[in-house]
């Protein structure tokens, strides 16, 4: 069962993992400025997951939306859900684990809806797959999350393409959030990327900029990375980010990068990667610089 969403997102991806509790601990007023800030910038879409500021950091952004209603019809908001962590949050949370019953992803949804103040999501992703996965019961809770309106399509998060495979055929799946850059090339040889385009599916991108490699020396990689880097964005004249971005923009799966800051700077040095056309030979030469040797 394959799938073309209807839902359109902005190329680039704001990651709000960073947002709460867990990295800048924005103030209402500060959330209220990124968001308006990034939508000016064309930057529409916002990543969540129930869990990110030990299931803080949804409400917290959801103020902005109660105090600006109208500001909700100008966004989307991607959640995810299916990871139990312990918290003080979830006192009833034993032990660190995945739940993708239907009544957890029903529950986890309400709840991200009442913590945003909005009727629906755009995009509902499971956030990890689970080893005890029941695709009936998967395809029970978004088929009713979709008729109910609480959903507007539905996707998964670093799923590989067994995991895909086992569930699709039960439920359309549209969109995959993958981790994918420069340091992290998995997606190109474990058939992640062409399992999205066999079916259809949009990945977004997390970590695309490669976990901070560029401010890493100590990575095996960084000074061949880095000499191909300065070389390019040279050639291209732009900064280092915007190659990395460019690095994984050109693959033909047509990836949304999610860049996780809580710098608007970075937002904007980052919209710069989309009018950037790498060449294969360019594209080559940082694949060859991340793995250390040529391509066989």
């Amino acid at each position: 069962m394959s799938n073309t969403t209807t839902i359109k997102l902005s190329p680039i991806i704001a990651g709000c993992m960073r947002w709460g509790n867990w990295g800048a601990d924005f103030s209402t007023t500060e959330f209220e400025y990124m968001i308006n800030a990034c939508v000016e910038e064309g930057i529409t879409t916002f990543d969540h997951a129930d869990i990110y500021g030990d299931y803080t950091t949804e409400e917290r952004f959801g103020r902005v939306l109660l105090n600006t209603p109208t500001l909700r019809q100008q966004i989307q908001i991607v959640s995810k859900a299916g990871i139990q962590l312990m918290s003080e949050n979830r006192p009833h949370h034993q032990i660190k684990s995945y739940n993708t019953s239907a009544n957890h992803l029903i529950k986890s949804v309400e709840q991200s809806l009442q913590n945003f103040r909005t009727d629906y999501l755009d995009v509902f992703l499971i956030h990890r797959p689970n080893p005890l996965i029941n695709s009936h019961e998967v395809a029970k809770a978004i088929t009713k999350l979709k008729e109910q309106g609480k959903i507007l399509s539905f996707g998964v998060s670093n799923f590989l393409p067994h995991h895909i495979n086992a569930l699709i055929p039960f439920i359309p799946i549209e969109f995959n959030q993958l981790e994918f850059s420069i340091v992290n090339l998995k997606q190109l040889y474990n058939g992640s990327l062409d399992n999205c385009i066999q079916h259809q599916i949009t990945p977004m991108g997390w970590a695309p900029l490669g976990g901070g490699i560029l401010t890493d020396d100590t990575h095996p990689r960084f000074r061949s990375i880095e000499l191909v880097i300065k070389k390019l964005s040279e050639k291209h004249a732009c900064g280092f980010n915007e190659i990395l971005l460019a690095f994984i923009l050109k693959h033909p799966a047509n990836v949304l990068p999610v860049v996780g800051t809580t710098k608007l700077q970075r937002y904007l040095k980052a919209k710069k990667a989309l009018s950037i056309t790498l060449s294969d030979e360019d594209w080559f030469s940082l694949l060859e610089a991340s793995n250390g040797q040529e391509v066989d």
